[in-house]
This record gives C-alpha cells, structure tokens and sequence, in this order.
C-alpha cells in the first residue's frame, strides 16, 4: 500500500494511549507508516486507499518484551516429566545449551525465524530476544548476531546459568569481562537470572553494573522460583524490567510501585511448570505498572502465543481483560522503554491488529481460538503472506 490508508467499520479501537483508550464505531487513518488520526468514524478524514474493519475490534501490534528464540533441540521428555509429577528448577537449560553450541548458524536462524513469523502470525508486531543458550564468548555473540537480524531489543544474557564445567566466580568474571566486549555490539539489554542456583544478588550486581557501563540497558530476569533480591535489585539501578516476579515481598512490591522498573509477567511459565502463578492484582493495586511476555523458550514456557498469556492473565492472575490487553501492548512497550509502539496514538508505528471479534475482551473469553482477522506492521499489511514477510521487516 502506497499513500494513506483509512481504515474505518472499527466497532471498537483499543488505542492504549491513556488519554483516550478505547474508541467505539471508530476509524484510523496511517500515513507513511505512521498513525496519523484517530476518532470516530463518522469524522474520518478521506485517504488513497480504504480498508473496511467490517465491526472488528482493532488493537495495537502486541508486544512481547521476554522470549528467547535463538536456541535448538528439544525439551519435550523435560515437560512430559514434570507433567508426570517432577518438580521444575530450571536445570535444563544447560540441555538447550548444548544443542545450541552443536548447531549451525543456519539452523539455529531458521528456527528463530519460524517462530518470529508464528508471533507475526498471532498479533506480535515487537519482540525482545535474549540470548543465554550459548554460555561462551562465540556462541553468545553468534546468538546475539542471529537475533538482531530479527528484532532492535536484543538481550545479553550470558548470566542464565553456569556453565556445568566453569566455577561460578570465574564465569561471572568472563560474563562482565570478555563476553561482554564481544556481545555488547549486538545488544540493546544486558539481563541476569538472579535465582538460587543461578547468580546471586552480588554477582548479579557485577554482571548488570559492567553491562550499563559498556552502554547496555539492564533487565532482571526476578524471584521467579524463591523470593530474593532480583528485584529490589532492578528497582535500585534503574533497571526497565524485573521479569516473573513470582515471588514478592511487600518490600518487593513497594519498591516496583514507587520505581520506573516494569513488573514483566510470564504466565507462560507458570502454566508450563505447575507452579502458583504472579499475583498481577496485588502489583496493579499498589500502583505498579505491569507487562506480560509470552517467555518464549524451549523448557518453561513454549508458546509464542501473547493472546493465550492475556487469557492465562485474566483467569488465573485476577487481571481484567482491559488490563491485560494494556499489560500486553503499552505495559510491553514501556517495559522495552519504547514510545513508538505499544498504542495507537498519532505519530506511533502503525502496529496495528484487526481482530475477527467485535472486542479485544475475546481474547480472554474465547481462549485458543484463531482470532487474528489481519496484521499491519509499519503500516504494512502482512496479512497476505505471513509466512514470507519483507525482508526488512524487523520486529
């Protein structure tokens, strides 16, 4: 499509933008890949070219803040177990760490494509990816490499675990050290899973504080499986994110509610393992601002699918269905520190998704059903060959 586009017949828009979030009968008009009016359609301004909603809901392009799609082999045995009754601690991650060093550049991109175009497919018009299945200073970087062909919010991670042959303190030394030097080109985010069993509050630390030198943002992957100091961590350097937050600590929520840190929430996770879901009530009450992430990974969280966490968010951690939406659009972008995507307001990016229902509340209230009518991405309709996207398309 060249030129404008108006697209009216919205029976609801969900902007996202605060100031006016949701608009019924309502029309939009893009212009240069940019959102450039937004109201009722009985006001809608003319344009080149129309694209009739036929009383579909529109929503802003999700964005998915958390996933790690630059991996290969396979968890399946894993899951099966703990569906069987074994309990999950996260120590197959080292599985995926050796596929992941075993295969080929060209796999290891294909795979992340694939899944790049299932989110595309599903809503997802932005998405973070991390690496953190490589664990030495190559296959982090060549991780790293692959995924900013895909996505601007790149993520070092090389702090998900120690390597099963590496002390502890000398792995966080080469994390802050030499693989830092060699990421850090391929990256916007510098992350660490702060976990019992994984890096401690002070490794944690060392490994953020080195990544925000060398010009990184910094995410905290937090008290996901145990309470602890991830959290109050990301809060204290500024961090744009603590991710999961399973486990929190009055302290914990006090210190996201009166911080910019981002509660990023994986419900993903949560239905994967078993495990008691984020308490998303209790954090919204107290006055935090909340995302949700789909975690996209081979072990705990197999989904690329953020409408399926909207519905998990609603019907196990006592959201809303605007608020999840809001978590799941605005609440991402915020998490990714973004004002171009996340809402339909005027100057945005025109990520936009059409759904085949007449309100976004069926993404809770119709859980699993195929509700994507169309995807526009930079104003770019990809509807019509989602599983070959432009080549310069980057989510």
């Amino acid at each position: 499509m060249t030129g404008t586009t108006l697209i009216d017949g919205i029976g609801l828009l969900y902007t996202g933008d605060p100031e006016r979030e949701e608009i019924p009968d309502a029309a939009l008009v893009i212009d240069d890949g940019q959102v450039a009016w937004t109201g009722p359609a009985s006001r809608a301004p003319d344009a080149d070219e129309r694209v009739d909603a036929g009383g579909r809901a529109v929503i802003p392009g999700f964005v998915d803040s958390h996933a790690h799609l630059v991996f290969a082999g396979d968890r399946t045995a894993e899951f099966q177990a703990r569906m069987s009754g074994e309990p999950y601690t996260g120590g197959g991650i080292r599985t995926t760490v050796a596929a992941t060093r075993g295969a080929g550049d060209a796999e290891l991109a294909t795979r992340a494509f694939g899944l790049v175009n299932e989110m595309l497919a599903q809503g997802t018009t932005t998405v973070e990816i991390k690496s953190g299945y490589g664990l030495s200073v190559e296959d982090e970087r060549r991780c790293l490499e692959i995924a900013t062909v895909l996505t601007d919010e790149t993520t070092f991670l090389g702090a998900h675990v120690v390597p099963s042959d590496m002390d502890a303190d000398a792995y966080v030394r080469l994390v802050a050290g030499e693989m830092l030097e060699a990421c850090a080109p391929y990256a916007k985010w510098v992350d660490v899973f702060c976990e019992r069993g994984a890096f401690d509050g002070d490794q944690t630390r060392e490994i953020l504080t080195a990544g925000v030198k060398a010009g990184l943002g910094a995410r905290v992957h937090a008290n996901q499986l145990t309470e602890g100091p991830g959290v109050r961590i990301a809060c204290e350097i500024g961090a744009a994110s603590a991710d999961h937050c399973t486990h929190l600590t009055p302290a914990d929520v006090d210190a996201l509610a009166s911080s910019g840190t981002v509660a990023t929430l994986l419900p993903g996770a949560e239905f994967s393992t078993r495990s008691p879901y984020p308490d998303a009530r209790r954090l919204l009450d107290a006055g935090a601002t909340v995302a949700l992430a789909t975690d996209c990974n081979p072990g705990s969280s197999f989904t690329s699918s953020m409408a399926f966490c909207v519905a998990l968010a609603v019907r196990e951690m006592r959201m809303t269905p605007l608020e999840a939406i809001r978590a799941a659009t605005y609440g991402g972008a915020r998490a990714l520190r973004r004002t171009d995507v996340g809402w339909l307001r005027r100057g945005a990016r025109a990520d936009l998704v059409i759904l085949d229902a007449p309100s976004y509340v069926h993404l809770a209230y119709r859980p699993g059903v195929p509700l994507v009518h169309q995807v526009f991405h930079g104003g770019l309709l990809l509807e019509e060959d989602i599983q070959n996207p432009p080549s310069d398309v980057v989510l």
